[in-house]
């Protein structure tokens, strides 16, 4: 014999949960794409545009993160959690080129993993970059690029990183050393 009140309330909850949990997932989503817009953007020098897609996926996850804060496991998702990673990733590389260090990310908060897995994904941004400046001749940007992914790496490697963020860790790395060659390539030619 099933208590229906209980049970209709546990169906409730968990029903509730659940379309909380798609629009997390949906809006999410939509915050990842316009991060990685943004990368995109910045990549071809278009900073206005990265900077119009950065503010709406900050807001996006800002409004999620204000209306979730208590709701248990939501602000867990993968979804979430990779959004703002893509999210720490694209502010970390827009600082980067404005000259700005590489920081707290800002408006949005981002725990410890997510913050170290968004900079683990800015030595291959630099690694796309260098290649583009060295196309343009721009051999001082190749210089820089290297420059901050090795100072990058080395606050990094301190950090003993494990799982996740180890294997971003080096892929970074990898990252580092792709640079080191177009560096030596670009010492060749000027």
């Amino acid at each position: 014999m099933l208590d229906k009140k209980y049970m209709a309330a546990v169906r409730k909850e968990l029903l509730s949960y659940a379309e909380k949990r798609r629009e997390v997932i949906k809006q999410a989503g939509d915050a990842q794409h316009m991060s990685k817009r943004a990368i995109f953007a910045l990549q071809r020098d278009n900073v206005k545009e990265a900077e119009a897609s950065l503010e709406q996926a900050g807001a996006i996850l800002s409004g999620l993160a204000k209306k979730y804060q208590k709701e248990e496991g939501l602000l867990d998702e993968g979804s979430y959690r990779a959004s703002l990673e893509e999210y720490a990733e694209a502010v970390l590389f827009n600082s980067f080129l404005k000259g700005k260090p590489l920081g707290k990310i800002p408006h949005v908060e981002v725990d410890a993993d997510i913050f170290v897995g968004g900079l683990c994904d800015v030595p291959g941004e630099m690694l796309r970059y260098a290649i583009k400046s060295a196309t343009e001749r721009k051999f001082e940007m190749v210089e820089k690029c290297f420059a901050a992914a090795e100072e990058i790496i080395g606050e990094l490697v301190d950090m003993d990183l494990t799982g996740y963020n180890r294997q971003k860790f080096d892929q970074a790395k990898g990252a580092l050393n792709k640079l080191e060659q177009v560096r030596y390539e670009v010492s060749l030619r000027a």
